[in-house]
């Protein structure tokens, strides 16, 4: 069973910095177009950013130049360091990827930017 697990998430003052990390396990394949998601409460869940299998990145208009999707050295991992954190991008962040075209979430980690 192929499981994604978040971590790294919790309160920080605006102006601060997270780094979250995803690690995905239960496969031998790589977990291809691994993303980052966020859901604050009341809203829809929404694309945060994205790494294609062909290496290229996505980002939403609201984080472009603060956050940063990577990978890890570690095989089928993800991270998304996050500066200039600002009230509005407390949420629950997810992620994202899949594994021979199957979608798989984590479980999600809350961040949560204090003003």
């Amino acid at each position: 069973q192929v499981q994604l697990v978040e971590s790294g998430g919790g309160l920080v003052q605006a102006g601060g910095s997270l780094r979250l990390s995803c690690a995905a396990s239960g496969t031998i394949f790589d977990v291809n177009a691994m993303s980052w998601y966020r859901q604050a409460p009341g809203l829809q869940r929404e694309l945060v950013a994205a790494l294609t299998s062909g290496g290229s990145t996505i980002y939403a208009d609201s984080v472009k130049g603060r956050f940063t999707i990577s990978r890890g050295n570690a095989k089928n991992t993800v991270y998304l360091q996050m500066n200039g954190l600002k009230p509005e991008d407390t949420a629950v962040y997810y992620c994202q990827g899949f594994v021979l075209s199957r979608e798989y979430w984590g479980q999600g980690t809350q961040v949560f930017v204090s003003s």
